[in-house]
């Protein structure tokens, strides 16, 4: 007897996280945050990565890292935006303002995916 070939549907980490974005950006266009950029990276190596650029209906440029966790271990999805994470969000942020002429004001917001839903946290961190 021939069985036929299944195909094993798992996610890759890209995709998961691909998704989460996806979950984020819907959720913070229902907020009346208008996207800009996503994935925004540095040139070469060491730099840093942007998941979203949002604009505020205030104008306020607003800095978005998704973050999602599967369960509450290890400190769930908030305590994996380390300080160094941080740094590396403000060093790629840094560098987007460059191209500027102008810089509007600006904050950094974390979108936490976990079981319980979505979380937004304005303001999460202050780029130091």
């Amino acid at each position: 007897m021939v069985f036929p070939q299944i195909k094993a549907t798992v996610a890759t980490t890209k995709q998961v996280g691909d998704a989460a974005e996806d979950a984020a950006l819907q959720f913070l266009e229902k907020a009346n945050l208008r996207l800009l950029e996503r994935n925004y990276r540095t040139p070469g190596r060491g730099g840093g990565e942007i998941d979203l650029i949002m604009r505020a209906p205030d104008g306020t440029l607003v800095f978005v890292e998704v973050r999602q966790r599967r369960s509450s271990s290890h400190g769930g999805a908030a305590a994996s935006v380390s300080g160094a994470k941080q740094r590396r969000i403000v060093f790629a942020a840094r560098h987007y303002l460059m191209r500027l002429r102008q810089p509007p004001p600006c904050r950094f917001d974390v979108v936490l995916l976990e079981q319980g839903g979505i979380q937004w946290l304005q303001a999460a961190f202050d780029a130091y």
